[in-house]
């Protein structure tokens, strides 16, 4: 499938794994019109391409991304902020949160304002040792957006969630991998590598339990106990119609590695 012309990132797929690199790092991968459009295009793209198992996110040069790109708003008659922030943020992350692909955040620097917000909006996040986290919303008159608000209160719960978004104080690798901000920290000049180890053994795994367990995680953040347990028996009676779960049973027979189409 080929994917659209990018200008503001860059997309590569390779043995089942996209991996899309903002690509503005002299202005810290920071989000203007283009990159948001784009960013959203390619998340797109990924739902559709067939040969896409697992995305990979991530930034060029030292910051990951640095959120809302300043001198966009410094522009004459930029659009109000509530139309900017549902049109052009919003569907970013929920591109991300919807898709049914696991999606890795690969966090090589700075993750800022709805950069951060994108890196939580991911099913997984590796970090450099070198990078951080800030939610310095409040410096500029603002508030937590673009999901944080409700995506940090579940990764980190509510008084750590209130800390940060309030007093905005940068979260270093470290910090964030004892709060459970991010899955893993690896030293910088690994952190692909870690990314793509990741990937592969999703990319191994069967898609159409990948899609659902996603959407169960999505259904459990939402609702109460009983219907969770309801809503896993409903998908788990389309996952055991699947070929890969019949492939799965045989390959546990067999004593091999199963061969999962995603079928």
């Amino acid at each position: 499938m080929t994917p659209p012309e990018f200008v503001a990132l860059r997309w590569e797929v390779a043995a089942g794994i996209a991996t899309i690199t903002l690509d503005r790092p002299a202005a810290l991968n920071s989000l203007e019109a283009t990159l948001k459009g784009e960013l959203v295009a390619a998340f797109r793209q990924a739902a559709r391409d067939p040969e896409v198992r697992v995305v990979i996110l991530t930034g060029a040069g030292r910051a990951f991304c640095a959120g809302q790109d300043l001198k966009e708003r410094l522009q004459p008659e930029p659009s109000p902020l509530d139309v900017e922030v549902r049109e052009r943020f919003n569907p970013i992350v929920s591109a991300i949160r919807l898709l049914d692909k696991p999606v890795i955040a690969a966090i090589n620097g700075v993750a800022a304002g709805a950069g951060a917000s994108i890196a939580f909006a991911c099913d997984l996040r590796v970090a450099a040792e070198s990078a951080s986290f800030v939610l310095a919303f409040g410096r500029i008159g603002l508030i937590p957006d673009s999901g944080a608000s409700w995506l940090l209160l579940r990764l980190v719960g509510l008084g750590r969630a209130t800390e940060l978004m309030l007093l905005g104080d940068p979260v270093p690798a470290a910090e964030a991998l004892r709060i459970g901000l991010v899955n893993r920290v690896v030293p910088a000049e690994d952190l692909l590598a870690e990314a793509g180890r990741l990937a592969a053994t999703l990319g191994a795994s069967a898609p159409r339990a990948l899609a659902l367990t996603k959407r169960a995680i999505r259904r459990a953040l939402e609702t109460g106990f009983e219907a969770s347990l309801d809503y896993e028996a409903s998908l788990q009676g389309l996952a055991g119609r699947t070929a890969d779960h019949a492939e799965g049973l045989a390959a546990f027979v067999e004593k091999r590695s199963p061969r999962f189409t995603g079928s």
